[in-house]
């Protein structure tokens, strides 16, 4: 549907819904909840005529930012996208509202609140559309990013630290994202607040996730409280609350749940790297060779995790001297039933990994149900590093490691079951930041390059500049601008905040440690609980009883419910980004974010998108998957121009409708499963492997 039939469409279901509402009040058994439903949807109808010319405006230019005329992706085309999501549900809400109002079994009160909440979304979504016009108008054409200092970068910062976001984590949440992930986004959201709730609890992470479970009911009932619980640990709690949360993923417990799901690979080992200089042929003389240290940054050398997965068993890979390097407690080699007892030979390809988690969270082990899909489908050996992670190993150690790796890797690619005649660095986010650095250290030291770049979602500028798509941050349940720079800050070495190693949930102790306390809290637990739902509903009596006696209470106005000033709410309305009869909805929950700030951050092997030509000339080709969605879509697109500006080969493509972090996701939903299947198909294209015949593909979800 066109944008104005889609706005036009908005003010007459409106209309309906007011026309509908006046003509059943005298029979309404719940004035206030009708009251404020009439309200809100004359505020919509406000946003919606503000909003139009936004959209057109955004609409007649947001071309010109796209990388060519086949890959149509930006941060403005985004938000256009996002608003309109909101207004189709929107008006799918008002449309039943219109036509069900006056029914017998019609929950006033429960639509009224349902429109509240998306009202209030619209309302802050015509905020972001403000600035972004902003950029647009700051900017030179086909620039995303405002390199101004401080400008507009600092006052986002403002802005979101001071607007309301609670609205995008309670009835809100997801609706950008497809259908099929909702329930999966909700999931995280109550798991991560129950979490936080419980998180300075003296147990290890184990006992808190589990007394989280029992804890977590009030916010599946209350959306409300789940978003403002949400957005107020989103801007308070600490690196070491993410980085402990991200981790649970790594508990010998969830990830033998996964497991069961997962394909079954006949090699999966963890192996330590010594740390040895290596001999490697220059990559321009083969009759020379050039040394490649150990890492050393920070604490002197060490070794380095790899995590090596291969569906087939080849020739190599159960050789004494691989073995040697393989950790006690790792898992070993396999062989499940079905599977051939023979070594296969060695393949001409080899498949080098970098897992994500904001570099500073998260190893191989999150990442390795994709990888093992990947290893069968394509057949080939998969070495994914565990580099280490900030803030307790800022740049450069992470980089030093995972070049090291792919350097022993190439050296040693006959233990891997790989000629390696073709090498593909594949990674996500963080891990697609370090393939094109590693890419880039490689040319520096004469090292020869991989045959290919495969980065998902990467992440390009750690810096704070504001873009289109990082203003998604104020509406993304798994990348919040809190939470962006805290990764940027840690990464960039500029925390004087001492984070202890992330803890080991894998073992049974801890569960028999936690069984105990878990068993105490359950009454509690579940007391809180059921206590909850009931002083939720002698509220609603008392508002009822109070409403009965002193008649309708005045409808709720979202746009101009303001909480008492803040020093940072003050400071953030002295800058004029917004008509003088518009303010955004103000949020009680404020905080001082620490915006990271070190020439660190634009160091070239930091942030590849500022380096100069010199470092990225004679890059192999790189074939970016970016999403829509992604608040980082712009790192994407500006370091695609940038190639293609300088003759460099490159790809871009943009998939719909899922979040950042998508191939972690990748057997939720069909769609996660077709973002996953696009990168397969970009690290053929570097190994030069032909695409199977459809009837040899493993069977997707329906």
């Amino acid at each position: 549907m066109d944008h104005k039939d889609v706005f036009a469409a908005l003010q007459m279901v409106c209309s309906d819904v007011i026309l509908a509402l006046n003509g059943s009040r005298s029979s309404s058994s719940n004035a206030d909840a009708s009251d404020r439903l009439l309200g809100v949807m004359r505020q919509i109808q406000e946003h919606g005529r503000a909003v139009e010319p936004l959209i057109t405006g955004f609409t007649a230019v947001y071309h010109h930012f796209d990388l060519d005329a086949q890959t149509p992706g930006n941060g403005y085309r985004t938000l256009v996208k996002v608003v309109h999501s909101c207004i189709v549900y929107i008006l799918q809400k008002a449309r039943y509202i219109a036509s069900n109002c006056s029914g017998a079994f019609f929950r006033m009160d429960h639509n009224a609140s349902e429109m509240e909440a998306y009202c209030s979304a619209l309302c802050q979504l015509r905020a972001l559309l403000y600035l972004a016009k902003i950029i647009l108008n700051d900017n030179p054409q086909g620039q995303l990013y405002s390199q101004e200092e401080g400008g507009l970068s600092e006052r986002f910062v403002q802005e979101y630290i001071s607007m309301h976001k609670a609205c995008f984590y309670g009835r809100c949440l997801g609706f950008q994202f497809s259908p099929s992930l909702r329930p999966f986004l909700q999931t995280v959201v109550i798991s991560m607040v129950s979490f936080g709730e419980n998180y300075k609890k003296q147990q290890t992470g184990l006992g808190i996730a589990a007394l989280s479970f029992f804890t977590s009911g009030k916010y599946v009932v209350d959306p409300e409280l789940r978003g403002t619980e949400f957005e107020r640990i989103t801007q308070n709690l600490d690196m070491q609350f993410w980085k402990t949360f991200w981790n649970i993923t790594e508990t010998e417990l969830l990830s033998s749940l996964t497991r069961i799901a997962s394909t079954v690979v006949q090699v999966n080992i963890i192996l330590t790297i010594p740390p040895v200089s290596l001999s490697l042929p220059l990559a321009s003389d083969s009759s020379l060779s050039v040394s490649v240290n150990p890492p050393v940054a920070h604490w002197g050398p060490g070794p380095v995790k790899v995590r090596l997965i291969s569906h087939t068993l080849r020739q190599g890979q159960d050789s004494a001297e691989l073995m040697a390097l393989s950790r006690p407690e790792g898992p070993q080699l396999s062989m499940p039933g079905g599977f051939s007892r023979q070594t296969a030979s060695l393949s001409p390809c080899l498949l080098i990994h970098f897992h994500g988690g904001g570099f500073v969270a998260q190893t191989s082990k999150s990442h390795e149900n994709y990888l093992k899909s990947w290893s069968k489908d394509m057949n080939v050996p998969i070495l994914s590093v565990d580099y280490s992670l900030a803030p307790e190993a800022p740049f450069p150690r992470a980089l030093e490691e995972c070049f090291y790796a792919y350097c022993w890797a190439l050296k040693n690619c006959h233990l891997l079951g790989s000629t390696a005649e073709r090498v593909c660095l594949v990674g996500d986010s963080a891990g697609g930041n370090l393939c094109i650095t590693v890419s880039m250290r490689a040319m520096s030291h004469g090292v020869r390059i991989p045959d290919g770049i495969v980065a998902a979602y990467p992440a390009t500028l750690l810096t704070t500049d504001a873009s289109p798509s990082r203003l998604l941050t104020l509406i993304d349940p798994l990348l919040p601008l809190s939470v962006l720079y805290k990764c940027i800050d840690a990464y960039a070495g500029t925390s004087c905040q001492t984070v202890q190693p992330a803890q080991q949930f894998d073992t049974l102790a801890a569960l028999g440690q936690d069984t105990v306390k878990l068993l105490s809290n359950f009454a509690q637990g579940a007391t809180n609980w059921f206590q909850t739902l009931l002083d939720s509903k002698a509220a609603a009596a008392s508002s009822s009883s109070a409403t009965s006696s002193n008649g309708p209470s005045p409808p709720k106005s979202p746009s101009v419910e303001k909480p008492p000033k803040s020093p940072s709410v003050e400071k953030s309305q002295e800058v004029q980004e917004y008509p003088e009869n518009f303010e955004p909805l103000r949020s009680r929950c404020l905080v001082d974010i620490r915006t990271p700030c070190t020439p660190i951050m634009k160091n070239p092997f930091v942030s590849p998108l500022l380096a100069p030509d010199s470092l990225l000339k004679g890059l192999p080709p790189v074939h970016i998957v970016a999403s829509a969605l992604d608040a980082l879509l712009d790192d994407s697109v500006m370091f695609a121009k940038k190639l293609r500006n300088m003759n460099q080969p490159v790809t871009l493509t943009v998939v719909e409708d899922l979040p950042h972090g998508f191939l972690s996701l990748f057997q939720l939903s069909k769609e996660t499963q077709e973002a996953s299947d696009i990168c397969v198909k970009r690290i053929r294209e570097v190994l030069q492997q032909e695409e199977p015949p459809a009837d040899q593909k493993e069977p997707r979800l329906n």
